[in-house]
């Protein structure tokens, strides 16, 4: 297997700082914001990018998590066997512009799952899509809003995002299967 490096630990926290500049432009501040992250590496981001927030804003943006098991489409399948972990959601989402986060937007099933689940806790005013990684290749009409980078990939590629949280290091990288 071929690896290789596309992001490290400074252009992660980068990407980061780009995007919480631009999910406050965007909503001209941080007001009537919330951030959801996606279990797992989701939420690690959504933490960062509301800390980041908090730095630049002095507010603090409350953070969720979302587990999507339930919502999957490929739950009956019995491709695989799914863990359902805790959704946490202590705030009301309704009339809140909710920043959905996760690591890598690929086919875009995830973030419509995420979405249907979102639905189960409230009417939101509207719902951002902010990804580390955009990589392509989607099967369903969604599109990230905010993306910390872009990498064109084969379908012969995969993307590992490993996050200090949960991997002790900060880094992404692709891999080639050919």
């Amino acid at each position: 297997m071929n690896t290789r490096e596309v992001m490290n630990t400074n252009e992660i926290s980068r990407a980061i700082t780009r995007v919480a500049h631009e999910v406050l432009e965007r909503n001209k501040g941080a007001n009537d914001l919330v951030i959801v992250g996606i279990r797992t590496r989701g939420v690690y981001l959504a933490e960062r990018l509301s800390a980041k927030i908090k730095e630049i804003e002095g507010i603090d943006v409350p953070v969720g998590i979302i587990d999507i098991t339930l919502y999957r489409d490929d739950v009956k399948s019995g491709l695989s066997r799914h863990v359902v972990k805790k959704t946490e959601i202590p705030f009301s989402i309704t009339d809140k512009k909710v920043i959905l986060v996760d690591d890598v937007l690929y086919t875009g099933r995830s973030i419509r799952a995420a979405i249907d689940g979102l639905m189960d806790f409230g009417r939101p005013a509207n719902i951002q899509l902010a990804v580390l990684i955009d990589r392509g290749h989607r099967e369903l009409p969604i599109m990230a809003d905010f993306a910390g980078k872009n990498i064109p990939t084969s379908y012969h590629e995969s993307v590992k995002v490993m996050l200090k949280e949960e991997d002790e290091m900060d880094k992404v990288t692709v891999n080639s299967k050919q």
